[in-house]
């Protein structure tokens, strides 16, 4: 399948040659859980760790996750049942062997955390306190400050990252494009980077290896949970330097993020999944629950299932927003379990001990990304992916809450010990002579509102269809003026292409793909991934069935 032949995508986004150079043995682009786990691990080994990153140390997704990390530590828990509990969430399309590198190294991977300085709270005992989330059958959810997860985690990895000499940091840096050899392997990046010295300004970084863990593409739509670095700039990089992406339809929506209005755009605050597992339940404007009878786990089934029962909720009666009755928890829970949340609604005018929390979907998390083997290496020599923006096969159609923290820690693992034994050693890099296509930044807006509106929540051929035409007419909105703005735009439109192009070819609806026209899952014919590369300027995708 070719799509846009007419008009192609960006085979890279800049002219100018890079005007400064550095060097490393690994350069990480990301500086989430995967990325300065991975930074830790790699330096185990004496490596020259370089580690870029957009803006700040702390600026990612990661110090947003409000749920956990999700681990078999608690009584009565093992691997086999957080297995069991990831492979239903991700309704047949999981990698086996992913899923079990997840759960039984998990725990380690949990331990090393906690080695590292990270401070998860505790119960009576001293054990760590554990918690559920919707599609658990155990309490398995370790915490931090309540809901302050991922701010507890980041601020361990940083604080570890940054009393390691032998690490360089480098922040306010856009990576642009992959650098290579005379034989096509990874040869280092180009970035853009702000305000540091000598090396203000477009440069290279000359590498044995890239790890690319940037997180996201939430931005991608016009409301998310994600913060406003995740343009999903890794998948749109490994794109243009010939990767394969994989399983880009399944964008989980996260059921509850608290509505601000119609016009709302950009990150959202999101109300944790673990507000449900302490007791809060979902209610239509009348007060009736409407999880009862639709799924076995109620208003804690997997959040695909949750999403989907709430947009038809709304497309029935017509409203804006469900609502979220956490009001017998009671106010010591909201302010010592959730204080975050708890300011987060109070900020924007709702008191969740006394009222209601109205809540809708939101872009949240992708499933999919640049494709991996269980080394996190891609299938092109020297690129690796890890966190977000990778596609191990752990989720399959749909996350199963708070494996995202740990897939960073595992697959991080993994790679450093892949590069420990197996570092490769690259020529120099070659001149890029692909044709530069840069759009305008104007036109990132337009695909946010374009994808939420066509490849959102709900999908059809027709609202695909119409996104496809549109984002090709967003294609001839082109730039000479090069700028992080304009990058970012460039990096939005060509993932938003491939979503919608996967979308539109996956006829059935699964997980966190729900297809109006199709709205059954179909095993016989799409028990399988969507791969897609960038070949030539065009979206090609081959649909391969799991065995």
């Amino acid at each position: 399948m070719s799509i846009f032949a007419r008009q192609p995508l960006a085979g890279r986004l800049l002219a100018p040659a890079p005007g400064w150079t550095t060097s490393a043995d690994v350069v990480i682009v990301g500086s989430g859980i995967a990325g300065l786990s991975l930074a830790l691990q790699a330096r185990r080994s004496d490596l020259k760790v370089l580690v870029v990153t957009k803006t700040v140390l702390d600026a990612g997704a990661t110090r947003w996750a409000q749920g956990g990390i999700a681990a078999a530590v608690g009584p009565g828990d093992t691997p086999e049942q957080h297995e069991s509990d990831t492979l239903i969430a991700g309704v047949d399309l999981c990698d086996v062997q992913a899923v079990h590198a997840l759960v039984t190294e998990g725990p380690t991977a949990l331990e090393n955390l906690i080695a590292l300085g990270a401070d998860f709270d505790r119960d009576a005992s001293g054990d760590i306190a554990l918690t559920r989330e919707g599609g658990h059958h155990r309490d398995r959810i370790a915490h931090a400050g309540g809901d302050a997860t991922g701010a507890e985690v980041s601020r361990a990895l940083i604080s570890a990252v940054q009393a390691d000499v032998g690490i360089e940091v480098i922040e306010h840096a856009l990576a642009l494009d992959l650098l290579f050899d005379d034989r096509r392997a990874v040869a280092g990046i180009t970035l853009h980077v702000i305000g540091e010295g000598t090396r203000d300004g477009v440069g290279a970084v000359h590498a044995r290896a890239v790890v690319l863990a940037t997180g996201g593409l939430g931005q991608t739509f016009a409301q998310t949970t994600n913060p406003e670095v995740s343009t999903g700039d890794g998948v749109a990089i490994a794109l243009r330097g010939g990767a394969t992406v994989a399983d880009m339809e399944f964008v989980q929506f996260h059921p509850t993020v608290l509505w601000l209005g119609p016009g709302s755009r950009g990150q959202q605050p999101l109300v944790s999944e673990a507000v449900r597992g302490e007791g809060a339940f979902l209610v239509d404007d009348a007060g009736r629950r409407f999880m009862h009878g639709i799924h076995e786990m109620a208003d804690l089934a997997p959040r695909d299932v949750v999403a989907k029962a709430i947009m038809q909720q709304m497309i029935e009666t017509g409203a804006p927003h469900v609502w979220l009755d956490g009001r017998e928890l009671g106010q010591e829970v909201w302010e010592n379990r959730f204080p975050t949340i708890l300011e987060s609604c109070r900020l924007h005018g709702v008191d969740p001990v006394t009222e209601l929390i109205p809540v809708a979907p939101a872009a949240h998390y992708a499933s999919g990304g640049i494709l991996t083997d269980l080394s996190g290496r891609t299938n092109v020599e020297g690129l690796y992916a890890c966190g977000e923006c990778a596609c191990t096969g752990v989720h399959g159609a749909n996350r199963l809450a708070s494996n995202s923290l740990l897939e960073g820690l595992v697959f991080a693992s993994r790679i450093a010990q892949h590069l420990a034994t197996d570092l490769a050693s690259p020529g120099e890099p070659k001149p890029d002579e692909r044709v530069p296509a840069l759009l305008t930044p104007e036109v990132r807006e337009h695909v946010a509102s374009t994808m939420t509106d066509g490849a959102g929540v709900l999908r059809s051929r027709r609202s695909l269809g119409r996104t496809l035409s549109r984002l090709l007419e967003l294609r001839s909105w082109q730039s000479q003026q090069p700028c992080v703005e304009a990058w970012e735009a460039t990096n939005v439109h060509s993932v938003a292409t491939f979503i919608a192009a996967a979308a539109r070819e996956r006829e059935e609806t699964r997980g966190s793909h729900w297809r109006e026209d199709f709205p059954e899952p179909d095993d016989l014919h799409w028990r399988a991934r969507i791969n897609s590369q960038l070949v030539e300027g065009t979206v090609h995708t081959t649909v391969r069935p799991i065995s």
